[in-house]
């Protein structure tokens, strides 16, 4: 069956509508949500990140191609608060970042048990983007001792690896820095005000609050390499991390940008049937066009790496349907 591809328009009305819809948790209907059809709700991440864009398309899509459902998308902290909403049936589909989904299925760290979530895909990688004032006098990370940092939101993937790299570069994060824990609208508005030195994101490329606060403040706003502290991170956290570079024109920046990136993975219960994951999974790759018209990270959502979930286990739904599209 040819696959019609949605308009960016249709696309972008669907998810502002699905957004708008539903601005926070909500309890499942039912025992198992999303197992005999009715309602699946997305938890994504702050409302000027990339899970948040992707989540209400994804919406739109499951709502028009999954027969029986309908999808609605929630803004949420992301990745830790996601898997703890996930586990508690808040939500049935969670985007989260690879480390903390990683820390969830060995219950570890932010988490105190093993959670029951396995994974529907690999998606797009994240960059992590540090970005500080121009005027601040910081140049790596181990400069933001005794500045205003922002981490993130509380309980979110940016959080998690915005102390790793503090801790890597010598730091603690608790006593070395003046952390502020915002999400991505406040850290932009912060920095724009100077109320803040810096700020950490960890998001796919372009991130629409990267774009907007290198765009307000030009030359006033620089991205750092943090590239140098890979090493640390895989010494004490594994190969979950990796070296890329964002590149200049992302954000108008004079050159690339020498980063460290995680993937990121869409979860569920492992409860969920696994006619649904399947469906799901397939639904994905079907209309990968009408994501990447919301935003072009989804480029990096492909059949090659789908798969590659590890240590978080793949829905044995999803992998029937991943080795069908191959």
């Amino acid at each position: 069956m040819r696959i019609r591809r949605l308009p960016i328009a249709v696309v972008a009305l669907a998810a502002a509508v699905s957004l708008v819809a539903c601005g926070g948790q909500r309890e499942p209907e039912g025992g198992k949500a999303g197992t005999d059809g009715g309602r699946l709700t997305i938890a994504t991440g702050n409302t000027t990140g990339v899970y948040y864009q992707l989540g209400g398309a994804l919406a739109s899509v499951i709502s028009s191609k999954v027969e029986g459902y309908r999808a609605t998308a929630s803004e949420t902290g992301a990745s830790v608060q996601n898997v703890q909403g996930l586990v508690a049936g808040n939500y049935d589909i969670a985007f989260s970042l690879g480390d903390t989904a990683a820390d969830a299925v060995k219950g570890q760290y932010s988490f105190k048990s093993p959670q029951d979530v396995v994974a529907l895909t690999r998606l797009y990688s994240n960059y992590t983007q540090v970005a500080v004032r121009a005027s601040s006098g910081i140049d790596k990370i181990a400069d933001l001792k005794g500045k205003r940092v922002s981490t993130g939101s509380p309980n979110s993937g940016t959080e998690v690896i915005a102390r790793r790299l503090l801790e890597a570069a010598g730091l603690n994060p608790a006593q070395d820095v003046t952390a502020q824990r915002l999400g991505l609208p406040e850290s932009v508005d912060a920095m724009k005000s100077g109320s803040i030195d810096a700020l950490v994101w960890s998001g796919g490329l372009p991130t629409g609050g990267i774009t907007d606060l290198t765009t307000s403040l030009g030359k006033g706003v620089k991205l750092i390499p943090i590239a140098d502290l890979l090493p640390a991170l895989q010494k004490t956290y594994g190969t979950i991390y990796a070296q890329g570079n964002i590149p200049s024109a992302t954000y108008k920046q004079p050159a690339d940008v020498a980063t460290i990136v995680v993937p990121n993975v869409l979860l569920v219960r492992k409860n969920m049937s696994d006619e649904l994951a399947e469906k799901l999974t397939k639904t994905i790759f079907e209309n990968k066009d009408a994501l990447v018209q919301v935003n072009a990270a989804a480029k990096g959502i492909t059949l090659e790496n789908a798969a590659k979930t590890d240590p978080v286990p793949l829905h044995p739904g999803a992998k029937k349907a991943l080795d069908a599209l191959k």
